[in-house]
């Protein structure tokens, strides 16, 4: 059984190692990071159960299949890697150490702010290689503005589903559910698309991923709306564009931390977008902000994101001292 206040310990350390070190790039390259290997057992399941002659609804059903054979892997090994570590002296830093890796807060502010840098460096097409790398939309296809945007809507939605959620189920149940977690977003990230071959088959990883991100996903949103004054905005004024507009988004979840960053930094996100398989044309987010992003709008949603990590960190250690 968990003990809720040595899990919150651990929640804390994973939170600070990953903010203070995050993925050491000379330990990856000698050995797959964790969610490689997740990443090619959701591949070896896609090809060995997702068959392209079957009926869509065995190619559901397989899919089915598919997401509870990864869950109950990811919880058995979050299980026995919680169950020795316990066992041993300083298993709470360990446990800690190893959450870290799935946890994603400075990879992200890296990867983010190389967009900024990006157009400083290299202008308009240096920017677009970057942003690339973190979205999945045709960049060939962005002015500034639209590269800034997609940079600061990467940073809202990734906010939640790289920080803030895996904290929340490593906080509720240990590794297991952080382990879990990770598998599931990866399989939806793999699986979880609209096309030929995953339609059907990566229908429960797609619904699975919106269940666990509900809560998280508000979360991420009311985090960052409660740190709006770091950047000028207003706790209320994001609230309220938060409440009236995420529910505009097609996604269930992405819609909550990007329509808080909206109201917190004055600007309009989200609207039409162009991937490489499709055209999306949503509605904007905070439709009365202004439109023109900039790469200044860039490093105001990495204060903004720097403060909302700092106020989940503070979140679980309050929390820690009175349970």
């Amino acid at each position: 059984m968990l003990i809720w206040g040595d899990t919150l310990l651990v929640v804390i350390v994973a939170l600070a190692v990953d903010a203070l070190i995050g993925d050491p790039d000379r330990l990856w390259q000698r050995r797959p990071h964790p969610v490689v290997v997740i990443g090619d057992f959701i591949g070896w399941l896609d090809r060995t159960l997702n068959h392209q002659q079957q009926a869509p609804e065995q190619r559901r059903r397989a899919g089915v299949a598919a997401v509870l054979v990864l869950v109950a892997a990811a919880v058995l090994v979050g299980c026995c890697l919680e169950a020795v570590l316990r066992a041993v002296p300083g298993g709470t830093i360990a446990l800690g150490l190893i959450a870290s890796v799935l946890i994603a807060q400075r990879s992200l502010y890296q990867h983010v702010a190389r967009v900024r840098t990006a157009f400083a460096g290299g202008g308009l097409p240096a920017a677009r290689q970057a942003v690339s790398m973190i979205v999945g939309r045709d960049p060939e296809q962005l002015d500034e503005a639209g590269v800034c945007r997609a940079a600061i809507e990467s940073c809202a939605e990734n906010f939640s589903d790289a920080v803030v959620a895996p904290a929340f189920w490593l906080a509720l149940f240990g590794l297991p559910g952080l382990i879990a977690y990770k598998a599931i977003n990866t399989a939806d990230s793999m699986i979880g698309h609209r096309t030929e071959r995953h339609e059907a088959f990566g229908w429960a990883a797609a619904r699975l991923d919106d269940l666990v991100n509900l809560a998280p996903a508000r979360l991420a949103g009311l985090l960052l709306a409660v740190v709006a004054p770091i950047v000028g905005g207003g706790v209320a004024v994001s609230l309220k564009v938060m409440r009236r507009d995420a529910p505009k988004h097609r996604s269930p979840n992405a819609g909550w931390p990007e329509s808080a960053m909206a109201g917190a930094l004055g600007l309009a996100l989200a609207g039409p977008r162009r991937y490489a398989e499709r055209t999306v044309d949503d509605p904007f987010l905070n439709a009365e902000g202004r439109a023109e992003a900039t790469p200044d709008d860039i490093g105001r949603a990495l204060d903004l994101y720097f403060a909302a990590c700092v106020l989940e960190g503070a979140a679980y250690a309050a929390l820690a001292l009175v349970v």
